[in-house]
């Protein structure tokens, strides 16, 4: 899961941001909104957890950007105002959920996980193709029952192709998914190339099926029979 945090407070920003990498997460920080407003033009989030209060309440504009960009990524607003007609026009821009700051981090926890799952997993626990099962929760696939073990970055992939099967993602696309803003650092695609072939065969050991269509000139495609 992909996580960019909006929130001009240096110091909450990074314990949350280091908390959820702790979970597996890549997470992004923006300071201001022409900082937040450049990664969300660039890059593709999951999860934006905003700070509506930045630039004296400029950042309750980027719910929009957002939403305009993607309508697969979610939007928690977290501030210190507890005004309810900022609360219903958050919503009716587009936001899923609403935090009064500081919030714990355990329950923001929890609700980016729901929120994720509804978003991108419809909701679902569970997501089964042929015979595998991915846990949502608990970041697992099996096989028949008995799990394939995956790295960090190989579920990741797994995630980002089953939540787009059927759809063609180019390299640049899965780098910046996988590596978010360091990917513009990579000087080629062989780190793609390296967890993509070590994730096909380990889906191929199972059932012998190529899930990961290479599409010349253009990127993959993830096909389930």
């Amino acid at each position: 899961m992909k996580i960019l945090i909006v929130d001009s407070e240096l110091l909450p920003a990074r314990r949350m941001a280091g908390f959820f990498v702790n979970k597996g997460f890549i997470c992004e920080h923006a300071t201001d909104y022409n900082a937040a407003s450049r990664k969300i033009d660039a890059y593709l989030y999951d999860i934006v957890i905003l700070d509506t209060d930045i630039n004296n309440g400029r950042g309750i504009q980027l719910i929009t950007q957002i939403t305009n960009k993607d309508a697969g990524t979610g939007i928690i607003v977290s501030t210190m105002r507890q005004s309810l007609p900022e609360k219903l026009e958050c919503f009716e821009l587009g936001a899923d959920d609403y935090l009064v700051k500081p919030p714990v981090i355990e329950e923001l926890y929890a609700r980016v996980k729901a929120l994720y799952r509804r978003r991108v997993f419809r909701g679902a626990k569970h997501i089964r193709f042929d015979d595998f099962a991915i846990d949502t929760q608990q970041k697992k696939l099996t096989y028949h029952n008995r799990e394939i073990e995956l790295t960090p970055k190989e579920y990741q992939l797994l995630a980002y192709f089953v939540a787009n099967r059927n759809k063609v993602l180019n390299k640049l696309a899965i780098a910046e998914y996988i590596w978010g803003d360091h990917a513009d650092q990579i000087d080629s695609f062989d780190a793609v190339y390296v967890h993509l072939t070590n994730l096909r065969k380990k889906l191929n050991r199972g059932k012998g099926h190529d899930y990961i269509k290479t599409i010349y000139g253009t990127g993959y495609k993830f096909v389930v029979n």
